[in-house]
């Protein structure tokens, strides 16, 4: 008996056949639909009904279908996915901040790519740039808040939609911030409201635009209220230095007043305070900024500016897809309003 010799044409054949996947047909048969159904899903096109578009992921769930997103960013110019230069060195907000950015991103379709910098220079911004670009991403969101990346030699580079967070408005790009000014005057007019002749303050380090903010309102707060300006006590955010600088002020009597430029340092403050014997907030009323989840379990409370990470982050997607999307010039920056949290932590001074 003869057997039928194979050709090399439909060897390969069928070696393709079995290793192709399940296509959008495929899909469309398991789900009901038309191709084209399936196609406005997997490209998450809107104007598909909520029940059919279950019934479609359904339908891909079940026979292991996977949209082809390379393909689908060649023919939409578009890779769904957006990169973030952060920098290297974590603090409380920016990482709030991120994870805002990321829900924000998942719930629009997007993935995320993160692209840390240990310093601001324009090499590593460049470079990040570069590698992001080499990633595919739509657009990218800036969140670095040291001061080397608004002086004159960082260029940021063109050709990729860009939104920077907590910075100046220097950039022709949409920038996104909490009111850090009006949070810092909201926390010293309370202080003095409550009868202080004056403020004393714990900043933050020199090269954050955040810091600054807050340092310069807080001393034209005092200024215009018509009152000494003590002199500052920088920190680095960190509880171990507010700790540091408490010790310096609960050494002074004449102190009954801090403003701490963040939680973090207003816990270590808070406990110097305990140390040495001064009682809070009977003879130093102490006020914070952030209002992050544990302040209300400080003892006693903190009194604190609520700032909303979550909004910034919502708004700073909205608008780089904005931008995406449209190709609009930035507009106006987006300052989001902050809130005075009164807690136990703040009081009248001693008679």
């Amino acid at each position: 008996m003869t057997v039928p010799r194979q050709t090399a044409t439909s060897s390969a054949s069928g070696r393709a056949s079995r290793r192709r996947g399940p296509s959008m047909a495929d899909v469309a048969r398991e789900a009901g639909v038309s191709g084209q159904t399936v196609s406005r899903v997997a490209n998450g096109k809107t104007n598909v009904d909520d029940a059919t578009r279950e019934r479609v992921l359904a339908a891909m769930r079940r026979v292991g279908y996977r949209p082809n997103s390379a393909a689908r960013a060649l023919r939409n110019g578009k890779f769904r996915s957006i990169g973030v230069i952060i920098s290297a060195l974590p603090t409380f907000g920016n990482s709030r901040t991120l994870d805002a950015i990321a829900a924000a991103v998942v719930a629009e379709g997007f993935s995320i790519i993160l692209m840390p910098v240990t310093r601001p220079t324009q090499g590593e911004v460049t470079g990040a740039f570069s590698t992001l670009n080499e990633q595919a991403v739509d657009g990218v969101i800036i969140l670095i808040e040291q001061h080397q990346l608004d002086q004159s030699e960082i260029e940021l580079p063109q050709g990729l939609p860009v939104v920077v967070i907590d910075s100046s408005a220097r950039y022709a790009y949409p920038v996104v911030d909490n009111d850090q000014a009006d949070g810092a005057a909201r926390a010293t007019r309370h202080l003095l409201s409550l009868g202080h002749s004056t403020v004393w303050h714990i900043a933050g380090p020199p090269q954050s635009y955040s810091a600054e903010r807050r340092r310069k309102s807080w001393q034209a707060t005092l200024e215009a209220a018509g009152r000494t300006v003590p002199p500052v006590l920088a920190g680095d955010w960190s509880p171990e230095s507010g700790y540091q600088a408490g010790l310096r002020l609960a050494a002074d009597p004449s102190v009954t007043a801090v403003f701490a430029a963040n939680d973090q340092m207003a816990l270590g403050l808070l406990r110097a305070l305990h140390e040495t014997g001064r009682r809070v907030p009977e003879e130093v009323s102490v006020v914070g900024f952030d209002d992050m989840e544990e302040s209300a379990h400080f003892w006693p409370p903190l009194t604190t500016i609520r700032q909303s990470f979550e909004a910034v982050g919502h708004h700073a997607v909205e608008a780089l897809l904005a931008e995406i999307e449209t190709g609009a010039e930035a507009g106006e920056p987006v300052i989001l309003p902050t809130e005075l949290v009164i807690r136990s932590s703040t009081a009248p001074p001693p008679a």
